[in-house]
C-alpha cells in the first residue's frame, strides 16, 4: 500500500513542478522518505530528477549558458559529493535524516512565504547579495548529495544570473541533467540499485510524464504566484510531519 502512496506523491508533487519550475523532488522527498525509505526514495527520485533534465536539455539545448553552467556543476559537485557521504554516515540514523531535511523545508518554506506574503513578490529563492548566492550554492549541492532536493537553493543563485526565462530553464535543466546523471553512477557504483528498485523506476516515469502534462497545462491556466503559496504550504507541512516521524 505504501507504494501506491509513493506513486500518488510522485504524481502531485510533479505537477507542482510542472508548474513552479521547481521543488517536485523537494516536495516528494519528506513523504517519499516516510512511506519507502531512503533506500528507495533517493535513487527513483534521483532518476526521476534526471528524466527531467534531459527532456529539458533535449527541447531547449540551443538556449544553455555554458559559462553559467559550468560554474553550477564546478561548485555543486565537491558539496554534492560531501553529501552523499553524509547520507551514507547517516543511513543507520533515519531521524537525523528526517531532522535535517524537516529543517531544509522549513527555511526554503519560510522564505518563500515571506517572499510572497510579506514583499509581494513571486516566491522565487534569491538575493541580491553575491556572498549569500554563492553560500546558496554550495549548500545546494550538499542538499542535493543527500536528498537529491537542492533545487530550490540552485535556483537562489540563478535568480540573479538569468533575466532571460529560456537561459534560465535550460541551463537549470541541463544542470539536473549532468549532476543527477553523476549521482545515477555513484548510486550504481555503491550498489544502492536492484531490480526492485529499477521495476519501482519503471512504474514511476509514467506517472512523471503524465503530471509534467498536467501541470504545463495547469501552468497556462491559473497563477504561478498563487502555487506557489501552495507549494511553500506543503512544504510547511511535509517538514513538520518529519519532526514527528
Amino acid at each position: 500500500m505504501n507504494d501506491f502512496w509513493f506513486y500518488v506523491v510522485i504524481l502531485f508533487s510533479h505537477i507542482i513542478q510542472g508548474i513552479t519550475g521547481f521543488a517536485g523532488t523537494l516536495l516528494a522527498m519528506p513523504f517519499s522518505l516516510m512511506l519507502v525509505g531512503p533506500a528507495v526514495a533517493v535513487p527513483v527520485l534521483n532518476g526521476l530528477g534526471l528524466f527531467s533534465g534531459v527532456y529539458v536539455y533535449l527541447g531547449n539545448s540551443k538556449d544553455v549558458v555554458k559559462k553559467e553552467l559550468l560554474t553550477v556543476l564546478a561548485v555543486m559537485i565537491p558539496g554534492m559529493l560531501l553529501g552523499v557521504w553524509l547520507r551514507m554516515k547517516l543511513t543507520a540514523n533515519e531521524k537525523a535524516l528526517f531532522v535535517i531535511l524537516g529543517v531544509t523545508a522549513l527555511a526554503i518554506a519560510a522564505r518563500g512565504l515571506y517572499d510572497l506574503v510579506i514583499k509581494g513578490g513571486n516566491g522565487m529563492p534569491g538575493s541580491k547579495s553575491a556572498a549569500v548566492r554563492w553560500a546558496m550554492l554550495i549548500l545546494a549541492g550538499i542538499v542535493h548529495g543527500m536528498f537529491v532536493c537542492g533545487g530550490p537553493l540552485l535556483i537562489g543563485y540563478l535568480t540573479e544570473r538569468f533575466d532571460d526565462k529560456a537561459q534560465f530553464r535550460a541551463t537549470l535543466g541541463t544542470s539536473w541533467m549532468f549532476l543527477n546523471g553523476l549521482l545515477l553512477i555513484i548510486q550504481i557504483a555503491a550498489g544502492d540499485w536492484n531490480r526492485d528498485i529499477l521495476i519501482t523506476m519503471l512504474i514511476a516515469l509514467p506517472v512523471l510524464f503524465v503530471s509534467m502534462f498536467i501541470g504545463g497545462r495547469l501552468y497556462k491556466k491559473m497563477s504561478q504566484r498563487l502555487f506557489m503559496f501552495i507549494t511553500y504550504i506543503l512544504l510547511v507541512i511535509s517538514g513538520i510531519t518529519l519532526f514527528l516521524k
